[in-house]
């Protein structure tokens, strides 16, 4: 009887102790800021744009990067043209704007059409150029050379992309609404 009764304690308290641990059903999570982009402008640099967010969507957590779907607001616009590669610095913010020229200068100079549409959306998450830089440093651009192929951020890069963004998004966890959107 006495193992039962205390079987039947651990039990309860075990169980209490999930509970209390388990978050509540109105607590804030944390969540990515979304960002939309629009490559309908990209003409044949869409497949290398595709790369370049899922660079970034892949080496970084607090922003996510997505098509905008038809009448949906876009953040950043990708346009092909026949200049040099740029990009407005950002960091972008759900509720603003910036353009990234994909420019088919440096392509035809032989640089890497990936690592071009990584580091111009680097600008946008707020990145500058670190010139000159080494190719193990996507910010670097040109000065990493035409055969860098070199298409992620480094460490420092991730870090200053996830401090641009870390708390910027917040939701319900019982409604998932955006609550707050800071900066």
């Amino acid at each position: 009887m006495l193992r039962r009764t205390f079987a039947a304690v651990l039990t309860g308290a075990a169980l209490s102790i999930s509970v209390l641990s388990a978050p509540s059903a109105g607590a804030a999570e944390m969540l990515a800021t979304t960002l939309t982009y629009d490559d309908s402008q990209a003409a044949e640099f869409k497949d290398a744009v595709a790369a370049g967010i899922n660079v970034w969507n892949t080496n970084v957590t607090n922003v996510r990067l997505v098509k905008a779907t038809p009448g949906q607001r876009v953040n950043i616009r990708i346009v092909a043209d026949n200049g040099w590669p740029r990009a407005t610095l950002g960091p972008v913010r759900p509720s603003g704007t910036v353009t990234v020229w994909y420019g088919r200068q440096a392509v035809q100079q032989g640089y890497n059409k990936t690592r071009i549409a990584s580091h111009e959306l680097g600008h946008s998450l707020g990145l500058p150029d670190v010139k000159p830089g080494p190719c193990s440093s996507l910010m670097s651009g040109s000065t990493g050379g035409v055969s860098c192929a070199s298409v992620n951020p480094n460490a420092q890069e991730k870090a200053q992309v996830q401090r641009n963004y870390a708390g910027t998004a917040v939701r319900s966890a019982d409604a998932g609404k955006v609550l707050a959107e800071i900066g």
